[in-house]
C-alpha cells in the first residue's frame, strides 16, 4: 500500500473491514490519530472552521484555508484523509477547481453536500438543498477534474432531514449516476433508517457518528454488519479536548497552578516522541559534521 495513490490507499483499506475514522483538527491531532492504529483520518469543515478559525460551521472559510489545512494534515501522516469540502465554494465549474487543488494537496477523498448557501450542520434545522440536477452538475464536474481515478468523490446529501427518508434515497441514487463514488446520509433518525438506506442504496456508504445530533450513536460493529464502509466521529476529538481546557483553565484560575494538571496532561517526552524530535536533533547534528565524519 505504500506505493499506492491516497485515493487506491482508501479504497484498499475499506475492502475488506469498515473503518472507523477521526476528525482532526490539527496536524497534531492527525498525527495522534495514525499512532493510535486508525487507517484513515477525516478533515471536517465544522472542526476546522471552530479549531483553527473560530468561526461556526456556515461556509466561511476558503478553499485557500481549507487547502492549506489538507497539505499540513497530509504532510504529517502516512494514512489517507478524506476532506470535508462543504458545498464545493460555487457552481460546477468552481468543484472543478476544488477538487483539483485538494487533491493535489494530498486528499484520498473529497466531500460534497447537496446544502445551498448558506450552509448548516448537518443535524441543525432550517437547510435547503439545492435541486437535485444542480448537485449533480457538481459531481460530475468533480469526476471529470480527478487526476487520479482512484481519488473518491463522496456525495454527502441532507435530504432526510429538509424532506424525508425517501428523498435521501432517491438522491443517493441519483449522485451515483452522476459519478459519486461513495453516499453519506446525514441525519439519519434511528437504526432502522440506517438499516434500511444501507439496503436501499447499493454503495459503499459513510455513517456520521457526531455527538449531540439527530443521529444515534450506533456502535462501529453494528454499521459494519450493516455494510458501511466508513464510520465517522468528526468532531469528537475536538469537544474531548477543548472540555479539557476548559476544565484546565478553571483550575488555573482558581488555584493559580496546574500542579493538579499534571496526570492529566501529554508529558514533554511524550510530545517530543509524537514528534520525531530526536530525528531532528540527530539531522541537525549530521549537518555540522565536515571532512568525511559520520555522525
Amino acid at each position: 500500500m505504500a506505493d499506492a495513490t491516497p485515493g487506491r490507499a482508501l479504497r484498499q483499506a475499506v475492502a475488506d473491514t469498515t473503518l472507523a475514522i477521526p476528525g482532526a483538527f490539527n496536524a497534531l491531532v492527525a498525527r495522534m490519530i495514525e499512532d493510535a492504529g486508525f487507517e484513515a483520518a477525516y478533515l471536517s469543515g465544522a472542526a476546522f472552521s471552530a479549531g483553527d478559525l473560530a468561526l461556526p460551521d456556515i461556509g466561511l472559510f476558503t478553499l485557500s484555508e481549507l487547502v492549506e489545512q489538507t497539505r499540513r494534515l497530509t504532510r504529517s501522516i502516512s494514512i489517507p484523509l478524506i476532506v470535508d469540502a462543504d458545498t464545493g465554494f460555487g457552481e460546477a465549474v468552481n468543484v472543478e477547481r476544488t477538487v483539483i487543488e485538494l487533491e493535489a494537496a494530498g486528499a484520498a477523498a473529497i466531500q460534497l453536500e447537496d446544502q445551498q448557501l448558506p450552509k448548516r450542520c448537518g443535524h441543525l434545522s432550517g437547510k435547503s438543498l439545492v435541486e437535485p440536477e444542480a448537485m449533480c452538475a457538481k459531481l460530475r464536474a468533480a469526476v471529470a477534474a480527478k487526476a487520479d481515478p482512484d481519488l473518491i468523490v463522496i456525495a454527502r446529501t441532507d435530504a432526510r432531514g429538509v424532506e424525508n427518508f425517501a428523498a435521501a434515497v432517491d438522491r443517493a441514487k441519483r449522485y451515483l449516476d452522476a459519478g459519486a463514488d461513495w453516499i453519506f446520509p446525514e441525519a439519519l433518525a434511528d437504526r432502522d433508517e440506517f438499516e434500511r438506506f444501507a439496503i436501499a442504496v447499493d454503495a459503499p456508504l459513510v455513517a456520521n457518528m457526531t455527538e449531540f445530533g439527530k443521529s444515534p450513536l450506533l456502535p462501529l460493529d453494528e454499521l459494519a454488519q450493516m455494510g458501511y464502509a466508513g464510520v465517522l466521529f468528526p468532531v469528537t476529538l475536538l469537544r474531548v479536548a477543548m472540555k479539557g481546557v476548559e476544565a484546565a483553565l478553571a483550575t488555573i484560575f482558581a488555584e493559580g497552578s496546574q500542579r493538579e494538571l499534571l496526570d492529566c496532561m501529554q508529558s514533554r517526552q511524550e510530545l517530543y516522541d509524537l514528534l520525531d524530535y530526536s530525528d531532528y536533533e540527530a539531522r541537525d547534528r549530521s549537518f555540522f559534521q565536515g571532512d568525511g565524519e559520520t555522525p
